[in-house]
């Protein structure tokens, strides 16, 4: 999903309900005026209030019934598929209004207001699409927010792709590179370098003979790059993956998705996670300075510490917690890293560490010290749900195929941290959150968060 269809997409749906207000207060004089009063005699007049006030309603509904009608898709628009997705929800809006007129009387019964509107809904609605678009093809064709792409195969395999692209800039792709493929990719240290400073937002394989090593290789390679990919039809045997079809020049393209937390799923998570965090917050303040008491006067330092984390697409961020260590307890990690009880994974466990204080000790095994991690989920680095967050030197030493995990935000609890928590091999781990950034739901969420309290306090973490 190119960042201009999500832009295009989330400023069609205030305009919407402006719009269809619009309509019916267009309606409600046009039907009172002068004009036509004299040709259709009022024999009752709603009072212009009680109208707005019902307007108001009826065009937050419309909204609704557009949003379940596939208007607001994260998907490029074109105005040929639009005319009939308006068609049927302002039409599917009037039939709503027309049964709720027929059960509450009182309402209004003007059948010239509820056909006018009707009809300047749909033209307002499809006018405001044709503005829009052309205001984003605009900017496309002058370089305006363009997703660049890589297109890899051979010449004539290319070609059409290329060919389409560079004539129909309105398509928002803008080709960065022609390559033969992902080896040649990799000799070129330019190209490598937009890659890693996160440049690049597709990949599109057009070599349908490609070996399967190979695109094994290139399917690895964008998903530890967080780069969508997309290639001609037959490339990969069938996959557990997120794919999508579409043609592109004639060809039949297969899209494979990181995660199907897109789109509007995304914007669903973030409201959800900022109202969570903020009533968390409130709910648990008293805790939070009970906390911050007792880690104060019990040992020297700071009650909350910065940790660095890898965030989504690679990002470093600074993680809130409480201060459950010592002061400058990382310069004496080296020191105690030939007791690392893991060998399984990048990570680092020391049952018995002697850097933990013993207020440190308590609220790590109940978790309690990942509560200011809240701060970061207002802020919006970290998720209330999502794979576990790692450390950069961590991520340093991921396996090939685990830098997926870096697909999604991290998140406060998760599936590895209710399936196990610390017990858990780091493989075991990477499956379990990887499964979750491939099959996200509302309700996976919802199922993990009820779980994390349990996990909370079954006190097998140190």
């Amino acid at each position: 999903m190119k960042k201009a269809d999500f832009i295009t997409n989330i400023v069609l749906v205030p305009i919407d309900f402006i719009l269809v207000l619009l309509s019916a207060i267009t309606a409600y004089f046009f039907r009172f005026s002068e004009s036509i009063s004299q040709l259709r005699p009022v024999f009752y007049e709603i009072p212009f209030s009680e109208y707005l006030n019902l307007s108001l309603k009826v065009s937050f509904f419309a909204v609704v019934i557009f949003a379940f009608s596939g208007f607001y898709t994260m998907d490029s628009k074109k105005l040929t598929k639009e005319f009939p997705k308006i068609l049927t929800g302002v039409s599917t809006v009037v039939i709503f209004l027309i049964l709720a007129i027929f059960w509450q009387r009182e309402l209004f019964s003007s059948r010239f207001i509820i056909i006018t509107s009707w009809v300047l809904a749909i033209a307002y609605l499809f006018l405001a699409r044709i503005i829009t678009f052309s205001i984003r093809n605009l900017f496309f064709r002058r370089g305006r927010g363009l997703a660049n792409v890589i297109i890899l195969g051979n010449q004539i395999d290319r070609q059409p792709i290329v060919d389409l692209y560079n004539k129909k800039p309105q398509l928002g792709f803008k080709i960065v590179a022609e390559l033969a493929s992902l080896s040649d990719l990799l000799n070129s240290q330019s190209i490598k370098k937009q890659v890693e400073d996160k440049k690049i937002d597709d990949i599109i394989q057009t070599d349908s003979s490609i070996p399967k090593d190979g695109a094994l290789d290139l399917l690895t390679y964008c998903q530890e790059n967080q780069i969508s990919l997309r290639y001609v039809a037959s490339l990969f045997q069938a996959q557990n993956l997120n794919v999508e079809l579409s043609s592109l020049a004639g060809l039949p393209i297969v899209e494979i998705k990181e995660t199907t937390l897109d789109g509007w799923r995304r914007v669903y998570k973030r409201i959800f996670d900022f109202i969570m965090a903020i009533f968390l917050l409130l709910i648990l303040s008293p805790l939070f300075l009970v906390l911050a008491i007792s880690i104060k006067f019990s040992s020297v330092g700071p009650v909350f510490v910065k940790l660095s984390r890898v965030g989504r697409k690679g990002r470093i961020f600074k993680m809130y917690k409480f201060r459950s260590m010592v002061k400058d307890a990382h310069k004496m990690k080296a020191e105690v890293m030939k007791y690392n009880e893991r060998s399984d994974g990048p990570l680092f466990k020391m049952t018995n560490d002697p850097r933990i204080t013993k207020v440190g000790r308590f609220i790590r095994k109940t978790s309690l010290d990942e509560l200011p991690q809240l701060f970061n989920v207002l802020i919006g680095n970290m998720s209330l749900v999502g794979p576990r967050p790692h450390e950069p030197e961590e991520v340093g030493s991921y396996q090939r195929g685990y830098k997926k995990l870096l697909t999604l935000k991290p998140g406060m609890t998760g599936m590895a941290q209710v399936s196990g928590r610390s017990n858990l091999f780091f493989a075991e781990e990477a499956k379990l959150d990887i499964f979750y950034i491939e099959n996200w739901s509302i309700l996976l969420d919802l199922i993990i968060i009820l779980k994390t309290p349990k996990a909370m306090f079954k006190g097998d973490r140190v």
